[in-house]
C-alpha cells in the first residue's frame, strides 16, 4: 500500500489561503478504528465557519470573514489544532481494519457518523467531537474513524449522492426531534435551498406535517418536488404570504437555520405554544427578541447540534428504503477544492457541494 495520500490541510483561521492541498502520510487505524478509502465527502457550514474564526464569541457578524481570533470559540476550542485534515460528510470504503475492531467491516462500503464519543458514555454532549474538527476528517483519500462510527450503505446512490447526506440530515432530524414535529404541525423552514434546508423540507414533510420553505425565488422550480409550499426568501408581509399559502397566518414550528434579522418576524409568526428550533445563524448570531413573546404565547425554544446515535441510525434506514431525494449541487475534485469550497460559500447552488478524492 502507498504511503502517502492528497489530502485539504487546514493550517488556521483565515481566508481560502490558509487551505494547502499536499502529500501527507496515510493514517494508521488504532484498536478500534478502520481506514477507509474515501470515494467521496460533502462540504457544510461549519468547515467555513471553522475556518473563518466564525464561532467565536468576539464575532457578532454574518459568516462573511475571515476574522481575527485567538481561539475556536464555541465550536473546536479545545479540541481543535492545526493543522487539520476538515471533511465530516464522509462515504467510502473500509480498507483496514484495528485489532479490536468489527471485522465484518472489512470491505464494505460506509457512511461515517459526523458526532465522536465516548462509547462508555454516548449520550455525554461534553465527551463529544465532530469528524473533521476534533481529528482528522475526511477532505483525503484515506481517512480513520472509530469502527462504532461507521453505517454499511445498502444503496444505489452514488458516493457523491450519499455524502450530501449525514451531517445535513442529521442536524435537520435532530431538530425536528427536539422539536417534537408531527403530523398536525405547520413547519417553517428558512435557508430552504441549502443542505440542512432542503433536508428538513423532506423529513419534515416525512412526519406528514404541513410545510413551507423560504428560499430565492430562482431556486424554488428545484425544491418542487419535496412536498412543501415555497415563498421567497424575506417575504416583506409574513402572515399575509403564510396564509395566502396556506391558509394560516402562523405556524406551529419555525426550523430556522439562518437567523440575522429575519429573526424577529420569524418568532411573531409562531402560533401560542408554538416551537422554534435552530441549528444555525449564517446572516448573523445576535437578533432581537422580546421576551414578552416568548413568555406570553407560552413559547419553546430548542437548540439543536449534537445528536444521539439512534440519528445516524435513523437516517441510514431511510436511505436504505429510498425515503431521502439527494440533493447533489456539484462534485468537485480534491485538487479543485478551493473552488468548490468559493462556490459553497457563494451560495448560488441548491443542496449540497462534494468532493471526490
Amino acid at each position: 500500500m502507498q504511503e502517502t495520500m492528497k489530502a485539504v490541510v487546514l493550517t488556521g483561521h483565515g481566508g481560502l489561503e490558509k487551505l494547502d492541498i499536499r502529500d501527507v502520510p496515510i493514517p494508521r487505524p488504532g484498536p478500534h478504528d478502520a481506514l477507509i478509502k474515501v470515494g467521496a465527502c460533502g462540504l457544510n457550514n461549519t468547515d467555513v465557519n471553522t475556518r473563518l474564526g466564525w464561532y467565536a464569541k468576539s464575532v457578532t457578524s454574518a459568516t462573511d470573514g475571515p476574522f481575527e481570533v485567538e481561539d475556536g470559540g464555541d465550536w473546536g476550542g479545545a479540541g481543535l489544532r492545526f493543522p487539520r485534515i476538515q471533511g465530516a460528510d464522509a462515504v467510502g470504503k473500509v480498507v483496514a481494519l484495528g485489532s479490536e475492531a468489527n471485522l465484518a467491516l472489512e470491505g464494505k462500503r460506509v457512511m461515517v457518523d459526523v458526532w465522536l464519543r465516548d462509547w462508555n458514555d454516548p449520550l455525554n454532549r461534553d465527551k463529544m467531537g465532530y469528524f473533521g474538527s476534533e481529528c482528522d476528517g475526511g477532505f483525503a483519500e484515506y481517512a480513520v474513524v472509530d469502527h462504532r462510527n461507521l453505517g454499511v450503505i445498502d444503496s444505489d446512490l452514488t458516493d457523491a449522492e450519499l455524502a450530501t447526506f449525514c451531517c445535513s440530515y442529521t442536524t435537520a432530524e435532530g431538530m425536528l426531534t427536539r422539536a417534537e414535529v408531527g403530523p398536525e404541525d405547520r413547519v417553517l423552514v428558512t435557508g430552504a435551498s441549502g443542505g440542512v434546508g432542503s433536508a428538513l423540507l423532506q423529513l419534515a414533510r416525512r412526519r406528514g406535517a404541513e410545510v413551507i420553505g423560504l428560499a430565492s425565488e430562482n431556486k424554488h422550480a428545484a425544491l418542487t418536488g419535496l412536498g412543501a409550499h415555497l415563498l421567497p426568501r424575506a417575504p416583506e408581509d409574513l402572515p399575509a404570504a403564510l396564509e395566502a399559502i396556506s391558509g394560516h397566518r402562523t405556524v406551529t414550528v419555525v426550523a430556522d437555520v439562518v437567523g440575522g434579522t429575519t429573526f424577529s418576524k420569524l418568532i411573531e409568526v409562531l402560533a401560542r405554544g408554538g416551537r422554534y428550533t435552530c441549528s444555525g445563524a449564517i446572516a448573523g448570531p445576535i437578533v432581537s427578541f422580546d421576551l414578552r413573546t416568548l413568555y406570553l404565547n407560552d413559547l419553546t425554544f430548542t437548540g439543536s447540534t449534537c445528536v444521539p446515535p439512534e440519528i445516524f441510525r435513523t437516517l441510514l434506514n431511510y436511505i436504505s428504503k429510498d425515503e431521502l431525494k439527494p440533493m447533489l449541487a456539484a462534485t468537485y475534485p480534491l485538487e479543485k477544492f478551493h473552488a468548490a469550497q468559493q462556490a459553497f460559500i457563494d451560495k448560488r447552488h441548491i443542496g449540497n457541494i462534494v468532493v471526490t478524492p
